[in-house]
């Protein structure tokens, strides 16, 4: 046989390019969930922290909608209710949330402990939404707090930042009922904190902190609920079960550190009262897109050790939304690459949005 044939040969039995197929990862269940959307109102009325919201501008201030299982409708409906409210003003993020709870109890009393080792109300806020570098804050019913951040999700290989305590924040819990006490029956709790933006702003980047009118960011709600019993006249955690993940915006995983599918927050200058329609982010179909790349290439990184180059390798050439104003490009570099997507905003004007291995997404050129 020639040398010639013998290259021929080896040519047409070398495999075709791999493409991703009948793919199954985490975003097959998150990218079927549109993010909760939420108007934030300005508040020229100071506010007390004692748990309660008794002043006006919070009575005025919109309920988010219903926190619901963090799987979505893969689960069903939480067994208690739980709902939220926001406010800002020039030195705070202020939030409310009631919690109905038939049994109130609360065992951390330390700063910075676990605290959802407890049936605790959790915050996650990434003012710029680039996936990394977020604040993370938990109490429970005993108004024990912990604060913390990471670089980047878990997924990823985050490093944690435990304890972050911020300078100034405040935070109070009022028990409708009795604390600790199996004798009776209560309505529940309801917590309120005060965000100093001063410090919110090592996690804002670029983006204004203060926010400006219309400016958006990402924010997540959760709260973690124990199965329990009595047991001589204590609470006691039912042995052997898991605790149940209620969110206001759901994740379709069991992970809250997937900041893509946190809540949407549109901040307005208007006081509370006063009608704004929520308008979702512009940039969000880009984002979801990316994102999309990004869960594809981690699934055709562990099936053929590469990164792909390209969408039609990711099985995405279907995936496309009217505000693209060019296709999704691929560019590898070294032991990384850059997915970047142009979005048409409102007016005309295109913006650039990245990602890249490690789930970072910004706006860029």
């Amino acid at each position: 046989m020639s040398s010639l044939s013998v290259i021929l040969l080896a040519i047409l039995a070398q495999p075709g390019p791999a493409v991703l197929t009948d793919f199954k990862g985490d975003w097959s269940h998150m990218a079927r969930i549109t993010p909760q959307g939420y108007v934030c109102h300005r508040t020229a009325e100071p506010l007390s922290i004692d748990g309660r919201a008794d002043e006006p501008a919070w009575k005025k201030a919109p309920w988010t909608a219903y926190f619901r299982d963090i799987e979505g409708d893969r689960k069903p409906e939480p067994l208690h209710k739980t709902r939220a409210r926001l406010l800002w003003d020039d030195r705070y993020l202020y939030i409310y949330a009631e919690l109905e709870e038939p049994h109130v109890w609360g065992t951390i009393t330390r700063k910075n402990a676990v605290m959802f080792h407890d049936n605790d109300f959790e915050v996650f806020i990434d003012p710029d939404g680039d996936n990394h570098n977020y604040y993370e804050f938990e109490m429970n019913a005993l108004n024990s707090i912990w604060e913390l951040s990471l670089a980047k999700p878990y997924k990823d290989s985050g490093k944690v930042n435990d304890p972050h305590n911020l300078v100034g924040t405040k935070s109070a819990v009022h028990v409708r009922g009795t604390l600790n006490n199996p004798a009776d029956k209560d309505e529940g709790w309801s917590v309120e904190i005060a965000f100093p933006l001063s410090e919110l702003k090592q996690f804002a980047g670029n983006s204004p902190c203060p926010p400006r009118d219309g400016d958006y960011w990402r924010l997540g709600f959760s709260r973690v609920e124990w199965q329990t019993k009595i047991n001589n006249g204590k609470y006691e955690k039912v042995a052997n079960t898991k605790e149940f993940n209620w969110v206001w915006s759901p994740q379709g995983l069991i992970d809250m550190h997937r900041p893509e599918r946190w809540g949407v927050i549109q901040f307005t200058t208007k006081p509370p009262g006063e009608p704004v329609k929520f308008v979702m982010d512009p940039t969000l179909p880009a984002r979801d897109l990316l994102m999309g790349v990004y869960h594809r290439q981690r699934a055709y990184f562990q099936n053929y050790g590469r990164w792909a180059d390209n969408l039609t390798a990711l099985g995405m050439t279907d995936m496309k939304h009217e505000s693209i104003a060019e296709p999704v490009t691929i560019k590898l570099s070294g032991n990384d690459y850059l997915a970047t997507a142009k979005v048409r905003m409102p007016g005309g004007k295109v913006r650039t949005l990245h990602t890249r291995a490690d789930s970072k997404l910004w706006v860029g050129e």
